[in-house]
């Protein structure tokens, strides 16, 4: 079983950008622990980080019949993706919404989310235990997704 993460824009930052909202955890250390876990799981990961909204959706295109599942922490694509948000809709495997910090706990303008609606579920607000909580729940949601 093959899951995709995708890591938005600026989030090569973790561990640099705004400390006392994201934690001192770089994106390096979160798909390390992720890769650890994937490992317990018994899946694969393919991960992406882009600055470009492009480059999201066209990962996405090239594995949409390769993956069971994904993981999307959109950043600050999060309220204005809307060409990353019908990408996920085309997906015909189960897709989460990552996000580090509690997004409604945040400046107003952040609240909204416009990936949500084209996704399974949301994890938020637990730094990079979001990820990690993450993966577990899309891993079942594809084992349960596959036919018998």
């Amino acid at each position: 079983m093959k899951i995709l993460v995708l890591h938005g824009p600026n989030l090569n930052l973790f561990g640099r950008r705004e400390p006392h909202i994201y934690g001192h955890t770089t994106l390096a250390q979160i798909d390390e622990q992720l890769a650890a876990l994937a490992g317990e799981l018994g899946v694969t990961l393919e991960t992406i980080q882009s600055n470009h909204e492009g480059a999201l959706i066209d990962f996405l295109h090239k594995n949409i019949d390769a993956a069971q599942g994904a993981l999307v922490n959109p950043a600050g694509l999060t309220q204005h993706g809307v060409p990353l948000h019908d990408a996920i809709k085309a997906m015909p495997f189960p897709v989460l919404e990552i996000h580090m910090s509690n997004i409604a706990a945040r400046e107003a303008w952040r609240v909204h989310s416009i990936i949500s609606p084209a996704v399974k579920a949301t994890i938020q607000g637990l730094g990079r235990h979001s990820y990690l909580l993450g993966l577990r729940g899309v891993v079942e949601l594809a084992r349960e997704a596959k036919p018998a």
